[in-house]
């Protein structure tokens, strides 16, 4: 703290001065060798770069179809099952992406604990989820329609709304909030 003291006192505490200043006029500083120079310096270029970077927003999903874009890269050239879930902000902004199965040809399995917990770990106040049909078989299974309901009410409880659920086969896919479902 002391030799931080001194490095702003040296430039007036002007944070702009000491960005100029090179390592070997930092090292003229008392209690600054070559190392704390560099990091100094280093930790100056990162700040410096930081703000010149623009801030890649997070897509924002408000249609099936958004979702899909997000998705369907994922799953629709699958041989297999897979059940994915986007976790969103309360702007309906994607914080994550993940895969929370991998199955056979004929299913899959999709735990509501696991996905609520990713959920509650990433601070999500909305999800959608999504799963492939291998067989091209867009039509929502009983089991299927099952796990929305299980986890549109454990949702409710978590105040973390399932928005859609998608059966995604190959470039088309089905809406459970499209069709009323959800």
């Amino acid at each position: 703290v002391d030799v931080s003291k001194k490095v702003l006192q040296h430039v007036d505490n002007n944070l702009n001065s000491l960005a100029r200043l090179t390592i070997k006029e930092l090292i003229k500083i008392k209690g600054i060798g070559q190392a704390r120079a560099v990091a100094i310096v280093a930790a100056l270029e990162l700040g410096r770069r930081r703000k010149d970077v623009d801030i890649n927003e997070k897509p924002k999903i408000s249609s099936s179809k958004e979702a899909f874009d997000q998705l369907g890269g994922d799953l629709m050239d699958l041989t297999h099952e897979e059940f994915w879930v986007l976790l969103l902000n309360r702007a309906n902004r994607v914080i994550k992406k993940k895969r929370i199965s991998e199955g056979g040809v004929n299913g899959t399995v999709a735990d509501p604990k696991i996905i609520f917990k990713m959920a509650l770990e990433e601070l999500a106040s909305g999800i959608i989820v999504a799963h492939n049909h291998p067989s091209s078989n867009m039509m929502a299974s009983q089991s299927d329609i099952d796990l929305t309901k299980k986890l549109r009410e454990a949702g409710k409880f978590l105040e973390i709304q399932l928005l859609d659920h998608l059966i995604i086969c190959g470039q088309k896919y089905f809406s459970f909030a499209d069709e009323g479902l959800v």
